[in-house]
């Protein structure tokens, strides 16, 4: 059943997100000051999707380099960044505890399955997984094994995978705030 449902995990993710948004506009009530406030985790996030971006080569070798020598998943946690700044932004705890529950019930299984799909096609991922925390970061990088290529941030994977989409995204869910904040006092 676990297979099942990170399957549909998957799939639900992206437009659960576009759905989500309604209801965070919704129940938002933000003020200038959480909006500034919110920038302490969204930009954080921002660039650490960016970041990250500029050094995965999905499904063609396991990234140990950059953002990935201190978790396995910093896109993942780029957006928890981003999500809980909006929240924050939000000024609302019905959203911030909505989201936990959404990354619990969506991202754990999705990040679960891909170790499964990395594991079963690099050798080298499982001592891999063992230097590198799955989310929380390590304080200092980890050391790449000799046989593991090290790799520098491409602008031109950053493109490749249209990481400015978060940006562009970011700075609409902002202009709708500020619309909320001052056209609907």
């Amino acid at each position: 059943m676990a297979g099942g449902w990170s399957r549909v995990a998957r799939r639900i993710r992206v437009p659960l997100g576009f759905a989500f948004v309604v209801v965070f506009m919704w129940l938002a009530r933000p003020r200038v000051g959480s909006l500034a406030l919110s920038l302490l985790l969204v930009v954080p996030g921002l660039w650490l999707r960016g970041y990250a971006a500029g050094y995965v080569k999905k499904n063609a070798e396991v990234t140990v380099t950059g953002p990935y020598a201190y978790t396995r998943n910093p896109l993942y946690l780029g957006s928890m960044l981003i999500a809980f700044g909006f929240a924050l932004a939000a000024r609302s705890l019905w959203i911030a505890m909505a989201l936990a529950v959404l990354f619990a019930v969506i991202y754990i299984p999705v990040i679960r399955s891909e170790e499964e799909f990395l594991r079963s096609k690099f050798a080298d991922y499982e001592a891999y997984a063992a230097r590198v925390p799955r989310l929380l970061p390590r304080f200092r990088p980890a050391a790449a094994a000799d046989d593991e290529a090290g790799g520098e941030f491409s602008s031109a994977l950053y493109r490749k995978h249209r990481e400015y989409n978060a940006l562009i995204g970011a700075a609409a869910i902002y202009a709708a705030l500020v619309l909320k904040i001052f056209l609907w006092r």
